[in-house]
């Protein structure tokens, strides 16, 4: 349903996603800072549930993270063009420097300082997404009771090579079974 405050017009959710497309290296899930300090914090478009709400979603779906997001903040401030607006305006930039990129990667490859300065910012990435993380994990729910859990979860796909479908399927069966 279209959010019927005028605040956030297409062109707000141009501009916002504009800058999270600009202004976020990593990739879609090192965006999540910056989305949900526009979405939650400045803009007040969602609060952290319906937020959290919408990651899940957006990771669930096929296609970048950082589209699905965009669709679904821009449809719900302004249906189908609060939609194109956002996308629009999160692919922009990143498709502008990817065309930059592609016509001058032949004359950079194998630059030793870009090289180092990728490499530096590989820590601030990871650093970047554990905000979020940590900030959606207490919107989950997640106490220092619980914590152990996705810890849990993560250790098992990663260093025992459990599908990523199993551990949701578990997760998702005991969630039922907590309700009854």
């Amino acid at each position: 349903m279209v959010d019927g405050d005028m605040r956030g017009g297409c062109a707000d959710l141009f501009v916002t996603f504009f800058k999270v497309g600009t202004f976020t290296i990593g990739g879609g899930y090192a965006m999540i800072p910056l989305m949900q300090r526009e979405v939650v914090e400045r803009r007040q478009w969602a609060t952290a549930e319906e937020f959290l709400d919408m990651v899940s979603v957006a990771q669930a779906m096929p296609g970048v993270f950082a589209v699905n997001m965009a669709t679904m903040v821009g449809y719900r401030r302004r249906g189908v063009g609060g939609s194109v607006a956002a996308i629009v305006g999160c692919v922009l930039m990143p498709v502008i420097l990817i065309i930059a990129l592609a016509m001058g990667i032949g004359r950079v490859s194998g630059n030793s300082v870009l090289e180092h300065l990728f490499m530096g910012i590989r820590p601030a990435v990871v650093a970047l997404m554990v905000v979020p993380v940590v900030t959606l994990a207490k919107a989950a729910g997640v106490s220092w009771r619980t914590c152990w859990i996705p810890v849990v979860c993560a250790l098992a796909v990663w260093l025992a090579g459990v599908s990523p479908l199993v551990v949701i399927i578990v997760a998702a069966a005991v969630g039922l079974l907590q309700t009854k």
